[in-house]
């Protein structure tokens, strides 16, 4: 039978685990989002800066998904 610490020691690898997958989704996330951008300023260049404001909204709600991922890791832990 396994002891205490060797319990506590798996529970805190596999919240390790678990908060580098939920990390991928928002890596992800950015990614698509950045290169939207990009793509959209490439077609139009005038419309530069409100594409970069909009970039950085959504990348805020993107990474919200990464803070959400490590705090369920700390409440069930």
């Amino acid at each position: 039978m396994a002891d205490i610490s060797t319990l506590a020691a798996l529970s805190g690898n596999i919240a390790t685990v678990g908060y580098g997958l939920a990390a991928i989704g928002p890596a992800i996330g950015v990614g698509i989002v950045v290169g939207k951008t990009i793509e959209g300023v490439a077609r139009q260049p005038e419309l530069a800066g409100r594409l970069q404001v909009l970039m950085y909204i959504g990348i805020a709600f993107t990474e919200a998904l990464a803070f959400i991922g490590i705090a369920v890791g700390f409440i069930f832990v």
